[in-house]
This record gives structure tokens, sequence and C-alpha cells, in this order.
């Protein structure tokens, strides 16, 4: 039976030995990440706290014809040889997942690629946690903080919306900001790179109270998330988005209102509708002379 063992090395996390440049690089595509030395890296990290991972079948499956494939392909791949070393059942897998991970991200900016070092795990999770919503968000929730979850909560959103979005509440309020992004980012409609959620794509409503508690989050980080969500919603319903933003602007006019908060909601609105303001639309430009 696959058990945990205590890791006792004191060395640099197998996360932190991942060599990966600082942005994307022109003519190295972003699928070079997923290659031999990142697989080696992941080997370790489970090598230390599973008495029965077989490294070498790990390795060979996550390599079989790595070349041939592209960046999310790759990921796949490596994931689904992770899970293979698993237990079935994922609560009993989530522990020795999440104990493979290394140290917590620092800061919120500037973090470049070598977090990429956790796209297989994403996988994992997609495929293997969706089956548990309870372990599968719990192991979306510490992926944020070291990577991003906001492909791999897509599906927890989409098979579990209604616990998904009560769980994101409560995250609203969360000490961490990767984790409070993650309620905006993982549940925009058109996130690039991935499918659209239909569900929420044909209903903001849903998700507009979340972005309500995060507009003036004190993280830049976040608040940036939650203008580019409103501008994903604006492209399918403008004229709701429009309204939220007059809204949001005309509660700052207030003495009450900390002249900070009332600049940076200013920021967040003019980010939300830069788009169409640029095509000339009319009820955009008025928003952003307002702002």
């Amino acid at each position: 039976m696959t058990g945990k063992k205590k890791q006792t090395s004191t060395k640099e996390h197998p996360s932190q030995q991942f060599q990966a440049p600082d942005a994307i690089l022109q003519g190295v595509p972003l699928k070079d990440l997923m290659g031999h030395d990142l697989i080696r890296l992941i080997a370790e990290s489970f090598n230390g706290i599973m008495r029965a991972f077989d490294q070498q079948k790990f390795e060979r499956t996550a390599s079989d014809g790595l070349e041939a494939l592209e960046l999310s392909q790759r990921a796949r791949q490596i994931g689904l040889a992770v899970a293979e070393q698993l237990p079935q059942s994922f609560a009993e897998a989530c522990p020795l997942l999440l104990a493979s991970f290394g140290p917590e991200l620092t800061r919120t900016e500037g973090n470049g690629l070598a977090t990429f070092f956790y796209l297989p795990h994403s996988h994992v999770i997609m495929e293997r946690g969706l089956a548990d919503f309870e372990n599968g968000m719990r192991a979306n929730y510490e992926l944020t903080r070291r990577f991003t979850a906001e492909f791999s909560i897509r599906p927890f959103l989409t098979k579990y919306p209604d616990q998904s979005l009560k769980l994101l509440k409560s995250w609203t309020e969360d000490p961490n900001a990767h984790v409070r992004r993650l309620v905006s980012e993982g549940t925009r409609p058109r996130l690039p790179w991935a499918g659209r959620l239909r569900e929420f794509q044909q209903n903001p409503q849903r998700m507009l109270p979340l972005l309500d508690l995060l507009k003036d989050d004190p993280e830049l980080y976040v608040r940036r998330s939650v203008a580019n969500h409103l501008a994903d919603i604006l492209k399918d319903h403008p004229d709701v988005i429009y309204e939220i933003c007059e809204r949001w602007l005309k509660e700052i006019t207030k003495k009450s209102t900390p002249p900070e908060t009332a600049k940076t909601r200013k920021w967040m609105i003019r980010h939300a509708v830069r788009l169409p303001a640029k095509k000339g639309d009319a009820r955009a430009l008025e928003i952003r002379e307002k702002a």
C-alpha cells in the first residue's frame, strides 16, 4: 500500500530548483518548460514522501513521446503519470499530493515562469480530484498559493456551481492574496487559455456578488483580476457592467469614502471599460471621464 514517509532532508525543495526564465522568451516555446528536468524534479518531490513511489516508471511514463506534444498535452501526460502513482481514492491521494508541494509564493508579482513547475499538478486535480469536491477544492486552495488554480478550479465550477460559489465567498476574506484573486480569476467566463464557463457567461449575476466583495481589495493583483473579469462580462452583457461601474462610482462620492479607496476604485473601473472605450463606445468613454 502506498504510504507517506517523513522528509528529513533540509535541502531546497525540487520546485525551488526548477530553472525557468522570468518571462516568455522570443523563439523559446513555452512547452519546453515541460521537459525532462521538470519530470526529474517532480519525481524527486514525490520520492521524498512516498515509500512506494516508482521513480523509474514515473519518468518513463511521463517522458513517453513528450517531444511531439504541446504545452497542455505535456503537462497532462506528466500529471497522469503522477496520478498513476497515487492511491485511487482522492481522499487518500490528496494528502500525498499536497505533501509533495514546496513553499508558498511570497510575492504577487515577479514570480516568473518557475511556478509552471505545478502545471502538471493542476491536471492531477482536474483528472482525479473532481470526484471529491471537498478534497479537490482543498487541493485547488493549496495549489493557488504556489502557482494558480484558475484552470483546475473550472471543472468544479461546472460540476458543483452552488457548492463552489459558497466556498469561494469565504475565500474572498482569505488573508492570502493568491486565494482571493482565484475567486475572481478562476471564475472569469472568458479566461484566456481556458474553456468558457457557459453558465456564468450566460448569467453573470451569479458571480457579481463575489466581485463586489473584492472590488476594493488591498492588493492591485486582486483588483486587476476583478477589472478583467468585468471586461469579460462586458463583451456579452455591456449594459450590466456599465450599470455596475456607474453604481460603484456613485458609491465613492460619499464624504466617508477614504481617498485611497476612491482612487483605486476609479482605476479598476477605467481598466474594466478600456477596450470598448478605445473603440469609441460612448458609454464607456463617459464612465472613464467620470473616473
